[in-house]
C-alpha cells in the first residue's frame, strides 16, 4: 500500500468531522396544535432575545402579557404588552398563515416568524423571529396562564435558549402584573 489512499483517507476524516458539527436546530412547531385552544390570555414569564436593549433594567422588569386569538382562517391577531424603557407599551400584529410551513409572518411588521414550539395550554414556548433590511433577531418566550411557572416549563425554556443561544439574553420577569393586565380581554 502506498501514500496515495491518505490524501482521500484524510480529505474524508475532515469532511465527515466538519459535517458532525452541532449546527443550530431551530425547534419546530408544536404538532397537532389546536389553535382554538391555545387563544387566550397569557403572561409572558421569561423573555431571551439575541436583541440588545429589548429588556428594561432589572428594577424596571414586570411581566409581560399576550392575547392570542385567532382572526379568521389562516390569521393570528397577536396582542403583546412589555414594560420598557418608555413604560408598558402594546402592540399588535395580524399574522398569516404560511402556505408552505407551520409558520404565521407579516413581513411588512417585521415578523418574520410566530412558532409555538410546544405547549400543554396552560404553559407554552413561542418562537419569534424578527427583522426587515437584512437584520435579523430572535426572541424566545415563556407563555403561562398563571403568573407562576412550573419547574419542568421553566427547564423547558432555558434547555431550548440554549439550542437557539439565547442564554445570554435571557431573564425570568419578576412577578409585577401591572403592565400584562393593561391587555385583559
Amino acid at each position: 500500500m502506498g501514500l496515495g489512499w491518505l490524501l482521500p483517507a484524510l480529505i474524508l476524516a475532515v469532511v465527515l468531522a466538519v459535517g458532525s458539527q452541532p449546527q443550530e436546530q431551530i425547534p419546530r412547531e408544536a404538532h397537532n396544535l389546536n389553535w382554538s385552544k391555545f387563544s387566550g390570555f397569557w403572561y409572558i414569564l421569561a423573555v431571551a432575545s439575541n436583541t440588545t436593549g429589548f429588556l428594561p433594567s432589572r428594577d424596571k422588569r414586570k411581566l409581560g402579557a399576550s392575547v392570542v386569538k385567532v382572526h379568521k382562517t389562516g390569521q393570528l391577531k397577536v396582542v403583546f404588552a412589555f414594560n420598557q424603557s418608555q413604560g408598558c407599551q402594546a402592540h399588535t400584529l395580524l399574522l398569516r398563515k404560511d402556505r408552505k410551513k407551520a409558520v404565521f409572518r407579516n413581513p411588512l411588521r417585521g415578523v418574520q416568524g410566530f412558532r409555538v414550539l410546544s405547549t400543554d395550554y396552560s404553559h407554552g414556548l413561542v418562537y419569534l423571529r424578527l427583522g426587515r433590511a437584512g437584520r435579523t433577531s430572535k426572541t424566545l418566550l415563556l407563555f403561562s396562564r398563571q403568573n407562576t411557572s412550573s419547574f419542568l416549563s421553566m427547564k423547558g425554556f432555558a434547555d431550548t435558549c440554549e439550542v437557539l443561544e439565547l442564554t445570554d439574553g435571557a431573564a425570568v420577569l419578576p412577578k409585577d402584573a401591572s403592565c400584562a393586565h393593561t391587555i385583559l380581554p
